[in-house]
């Protein structure tokens, strides 16, 4: 039987200026704070808290592998932490506009993630059993996610 999508929430994530430590052996690694944001949805709404940042690995051919690790107070108070893993590929010009903070069409980007979330709010429990898949589309000041759960 396939898995079945359901939609959780769009999800908007204000981003500061990258960090960038510069190229290791694995690739260009970058540091990008995260500074704000909202969750709204048909099952969360809330606010991105300026507590996190994405810990991206950008390869010479700009295959990015993204762990990006924020928290969020949801309307009703309570906190989730958010693990947010994957990855995100385009033409390698295309790549190269997005490391330089331009914008891009996000037609033009495969941007997947699995973010994955801690509560200790007994009403939000349900966060913490299922997979969780995410489209993503970068712009220079933000980051848009939808999230679903898989069923």
């Amino acid at each position: 039987m396939p898995p079945q999508l359901t939609h959780t929430a769009d999800v908007t994530i204000q981003v500061g200026q990258p960090i960038t430590v510069g190229e290791t052996h694995e690739g260009l690694r970058r540091v990008v704070p995260i500074i704000g944001g909202h969750i709204k949805g048909p099952r969360l709404n809330g606010t991105i808290l300026p507590a996190g940042a994405d810990y991206q690995l950008i390869r010479p051919d700009g295959y990015t592998t993204l762990d990006a690790r924020y928290v969020a107070r949801l309307d009703d108070g309570a906190m989730v932490y958010i693990v947010n893993t994957g990855v995100r590929f385009g033409p390698p010009e295309i790549m190269a506009r997005i490391t330089k903070g331009e914008p891009v069409d996000p037609a033009q980007v495969y941007f997947r993630t699995t973010p994955r979330f801690e509560t200790a709010s007994a009403g939000y429990q349900w966060l913490t059993r299922p997979i969780f898949l995410a489209t993503g589309a970068r712009h220079p000041d933000r980051v848009e996610i939808s999230v679903f759960e898989v069923g």
